[in-house]
C-alpha cells in the first residue's frame, strides 16, 4: 500500500501538465496577478527565485537578476538590477519584463513601486518550511515548468528525509542560531528552525518571538545552548558572559562559510544542502 506522501506525489506527478493562459494568482500581498501568456523575459529579484527557476528548468526565460543571485554558475552571466531593497527600476523597466518576482514582505515596497511603472509582478517568498515547496509550485506555474517543479520537490523531499532519518534516534542538541550580531535568530517555525529540528537541533528562540527575530543577549545567555551557528568561537568569546556558556566551552560554536549561509538563507532547491550542513554541525557522528 502507497503512503498517503507518495500518493499525493504521484497524483501531482500524473496531473502536471502545461499550464494554460491566461493564468491568474494571488501573491503574498493579496494582490491578482495575471500573465496572459507563457512569460519569457523574467527578471527575478532575490537568489530563491533564481534558483528555484534554474532548478525547475526555466533559466533560459531569465533576463536579469538581482545583485545577490549568485547561483547557479549561469546566473552569474546575467545582468544585475539592484536588490529588493535597493532596486534599479528603471533598468528593470528598459528590460521590458513580461514579469518580475519579487519580494512579498511589505518592508521592501518593491511589487507596488513595480506594479506602478506597469509591469506584471509577483510578490511573495517562503518564510516557512512547507512554503518552500508551495513556492516553487508556484513558480512551475507562472512559468510553464510544472512537471520540472513537481520532480525537483519530489527530490527534494526524498533528500530532507533521508538526512532526517540519520538523526532521527539522536538526542535533541539546543542550538542558537545567529543571523546578524544585533543578535538576530530564528523561530522555530522559520524554514530554518524546521531544519534545525531536523537536524536534530531545537532552537533556544520561542516560538511566540516570531520567526525571525531580534533578540535580547540575556535570552542566550539563560538558554544556555550546547551549539552555536553563525558566529566564530573567537566571537563567543567576547560577547559578554558567554564564557563560561556550554558551547563555548566545548568549543561548539561555528561560523559557517559563505556557499553554506547562501544555502541556508535561501528557501529554495539547497534545503538538502542545508539540512546536510545543520547535521554537520550539530550531530557530526550521523554522518560518518
Amino acid at each position: 500500500m502507497r503512503h498517503p506522501a507518495a500518493l499525493i506525489l504521484f497524483a501531482l506527478l500524473s496531473s502536471a501538465a502545461a499550464t494554460t493562459y491566461p493564468l491568474t494568482v494571488t501573491d503574498d500581498l493579496g494582490r491578482s496577478v495575471t500573465l496572459k501568456s507563457r512569460p519569457l523575459r523574467i527578471v527575478a529579484m532575490l537568489p530563491s527565485h533564481t534558483e528555484t527557476l534554474f532548478a525547475i528548468g526555466a533559466g533560459a526565460q531569465l533576463i536579469a537578476v538581482d545583485e545577490y543571485s549568485n547561483y547557479p554558475a549561469a546566473a552569474d552571466k546575467l545582468p544585475r538590477v539592484g536588490s529588493g531593497f535597493q532596486p534599479n527600476i528603471e533598468a528593470i523597466v528598459a528590460l521590458k519584463p513580461d514579469l518580475v518576482l519579487a519580494d512579498g514582505s511589505s518592508g521592501s515596497r518593491l511589487t507596488e513601486k513595480l506594479a506602478a511603472a506597469g509591469l506584471t509582478v509577483y510578490g511573495g517568498t517562503a518564510q516557512t518550511y512547507n512554503e518552500v515547496f508551495e513556492k516553487i509550485a508556484v513558480l512551475g506555474k507562472l512559468t510553464d515548468h510544472e512537471t520540472g517543479a513537481v520532480k525537483l520537490i519530489t527530490r527534494m523531499r526524498s533528500e530532507l528525509n533521508a538526512l532526517n532519518a540519520s538523526v532521527m534516534k539522536l538526542p535533541k542538541v539546543s542550538t542558537y542560531y545567529e543571523i546578524d550580531p544585533t543578535p538576530y535568530s530564528v523561530g522555530p517555525n522559520s524554514f530554518i528552525g524546521v531544519l534545525i529540528a531536523k537536524a536534530g537541533g531545537q532552537t533556544i528562540i520561542p516560538s511566540n518571538l516570531g520567526d525571525f527575530p531580534k533578540i535580547a543577549p540575556e535570552l542566550i545567555v539563560k538558554s544556555n545552548p550546547q551549539v552555536m551557528i553563525g558566529l566564530s568561537l573567537a566571537e563567543a568569546r567576547n560577547r559578554p558572559g558567554w564564557t563560561t556558556l556550554s558551547a563555548v566551552k566545548a568549543g561548539r560554536v561555528f561560523k559557517t562559510t559563505p556557499e553554506q549561509d547562501d544555502a541556508l538563507s535561501r528557501p529554495g532547491p539547497r534545503l538538502p544542502d542545508a539540512l546536510k550542513t545543520l547535521i554537520q554541525l550539530i550531530h557530526p557522528e550521523a554522518l560518518k
